[in-house]
């Protein structure tokens, strides 16, 4: 122990060989504890997202919804949907579960005179809106409510507050859905805009139009009907083992023998996004493992120019009478505070920076008005266990790695030459 603090007091007091070494560790570590957390926080966020806005954790469709794609047809529509819902919940009460309407059509907003004075296509949603709905906290209505209030009757929608500026329309504004039924006749019904929504999610935010359950069934002709019925596991995150065993359970008792017959699938097969999956874990590990990897190297540079440096200060003490094994000990013991303090306060930095992004993040809306995918557009990390120790044990192991190569390096040496190249 005295020798460990007689070395810090040594590094604290020369900082010529202690300062350089310090801050290359601690800016390593930090980068990579920063971009791992970065990495976790982004691939949670878009799963997140995808599964709140898109696809559920799980998804009850029929065969020929689940198989459609993006754009299903009203043909594909899941009926006795009420019944469906009600079995999920009693035989899976511990995940939530909702009933959600997809269609499209054309708004009409007419002039003074009842003219029709705009048309725009709108991408529609048609949720659960009661007070009790977990849709409240899912579709995060509350927050993302832009201007007006929700609706509180089935008369009334949500507009994305980007698609109201372009139709130039308010709360209290009265509008005109142009769609088909569920029969493919045309659907033609006013609802009165009771305000807008700003979701922060490009694709959502340019022609997203929200309205209740109810409201939509009886404009299309749907009594009884749904296009998707979606189911979120316990705590909010996708468990694809947890998610396997619902499905089998599900399907084993309802056999598909036709293709409109009901379907249970999991998120990741929902609409082939089981490549996708794979792609941004591998991606993921390529990135981290591709950081630690640069980070090791530079250390491990670091440690070897650190201990050149010093080969006429080795070689006097070696003149003296040290012996190469306690130089080479004392070395490793420096480069082993060194690495430690670096990858301490490293870690700590990383960590800061990180739960900044984590509970606050960075929004990059300017930058996704284009994006077709479902992303936030505010940059958020997440910290999790392994955050602590990814920079932390590459910043240590590597710096000691350099070190100790770099020692041996100069023990082979003469004790002379070492000597002479003092004196030169």
């Amino acid at each position: 122990m005295d020798m460990i603090l007689f070395l810090a007091r040594g590094l604290l007091r020369d900082r010529s060989r202690s300062l350089f070494p310090f801050i290359t560790v601690s800016l390593g570590v930090s980068l990579v504890v920063i971009v791992d957390c970065y990495v976790q926080g982004s691939t949670d966020s878009m799963l997140t997202t995808t599964a709140s806005f898109a696809y559920g954790h799980l998804r009850v469709a029929t065969r020929a919804y689940n198989r459609s794609g993006a754009d299903p047809t009203g043909e594909a529509t899941l009926l006795g949907a009420d019944s469906t819902l009600t079995e999920l919940k009693r035989m899976f009460p511990d995940c939530i579960w909702v009933s959600r309407i997809k269609f499209g059509g054309l708004i009409d907003v007419p002039d003074s005179n009842g003219q029709t004075r705009l048309q725009y296509p709108v991408s529609g949603l048609a949720v659960d809106l009661s007070p009790q709905s977990p849709e409240h906290q899912l579709l995060r209505l509350q927050r993302s409510l832009a201007t007006g209030r929700l609706p509180p009757s089935p008369a009334e929608v949500l507009l994305s507050d980007t698609l109201a500026k372009r139709l130039g329309v308010s709360a209290g504004s009265r509008l005109t859905l142009l769609s088909t039924t569920l029969n493919g006749a045309l659907a033609v019904r006013d609802f009165t805009l009771s305000g807008t929504v700003r979701f922060g999610i490009g694709q959502l935010d340019r022609s997203i139009m929200l309205a209740s359950t109810e409201g939509i069934r009886e404009a299309l002709d749907m009594a009884d009907a749904t296009s998707e019925i979606l189911g979120f596991l316990p705590g909010g995150h996708y468990d694809e083992q947890k998610a396997k065993q619902i499905v089998a359970a599900y399907n084993l008792r309802h056999p598909q023998q036709g293709e409109f017959d009901p379907e249970m699938v999991t998120m990741r097969t929902a609409s082939g996004l089981g490549s996708m999956f794979d792609l941004i874990s591998t991606a993921s590990a390529l990135i981290i493992a591709v950081f630690v990897l640069a980070m090791s190297v530079v250390l491990w540079n670091a440690g070897l120019m650190g201990i050149l440096r010093r080969y006429g200060e080795i070689g006097i003490r070696l003149a003296i009478g040290e012996s190469k094994s306690d130089v080479y000990r004392s070395l490793l013991a420096e480069s082993a505070l060194l690495g430690l303090a670096g990858s301490v306060t490293g870690t700590i930095v990383g960590l800061g920076f990180s739960y900044y992004l984590q509970e606050v993040g960075i929004n990059i809306s300017g930058m996704m008005g284009n994006a077709t995918i479902l992303i936030d557009d505010v940059l958020r990390a997440r910290i999790s266990h392994r955050s602590y120790l990814v920079g932390f044990l590459p910043g240590l192991l590597a710096t000691l790695l350099g070190a100790a190569i770099s020692g041996l390096m100069v023990l082979r040496r003469q004790t002379a030459q070492l000597a002479r190249e003092l004196a030169g």
